[in-house]
């Protein structure tokens, strides 16, 4: 009788365990953030580098997340040396855009997780950029040791408003509000 006591007690602790949750830390380098923005005449591309983060588990399963994107590494991959990349990425990094040299680092935090099928999640997060907090949702598809993401971001929220027909009169020389975002996390 002892002796199954002890064993009940002992497979309850071991799945009481594997049910606690988890953090596991992204690889920066292995992870990825690419952004599209869009303007009336055309369209720009880049990418920007995660400075960490990490995802918090319950077994398999994603219940949160807290991520600092390094926005001085904010880079044009459309563009070549000469062709404007640096200009474009000098304008995206002062403060009409997102004022890296106040504002270096963005952060997002997942606020709500909620399983939609196998390996699928709704997730609503804050997004953090130049001091200002507003929420973002988005759906999160995970394989493995990998999740994805695509999500529009509206710049307008976080006070970014350079070349915004939504509070100036640009004409052609609009740029859209939202710019698409597309991650890819490994840990």
């Amino acid at each position: 009788m002892k002796n199954l006591k002890t064993l009940a007690l002992a497979v309850i602790v071991t799945l009481a365990a594997s049910v606690q949750a988890q953090t596991k830390k992204i690889d920066a380098a292995k992870s990825s953030i690419n952004w599209v923005g869009k303007k009336v005449t055309g369209e720009h591309s880049g990418n920007v580098k995660f400075k960490d983060g990490s995802l918090t588990l319950k077994g398999k399963a994603i219940t949160g997340g807290v991520f600092t994107v390094d926005m001085t590494s904010i880079n044009v991959t459309d563009l070549k040396a000469g062709e404007g990349k640096e200009k474009l990425e000098g304008h995206l990094k002062a403060d009409d855009f997102f004022g890296t040299e106040k504002f270096p680092t963005a952060t997002l935090k997942f606020t709500s997780v909620k399983a939609k099928s196998a390996g699928v999640y709704s997730v609503t997060a804050d997004l953090t950029l130049k001091g200002v907090t507003a929420p973002v949702s988005f759906e999160l598809k995970t394989t493995g040791n990998k999740a994805t993401a695509n999500f529009n971001v509206d710049r307008t929220k976080y006070d970014i408003r350079y070349g915004s027909a939504s509070f100036f009169n640009v004409g052609d020389k609009a740029i859209n509000d939202e710019f698409e975002v597309a991650v890819t996390l490994v840990w």
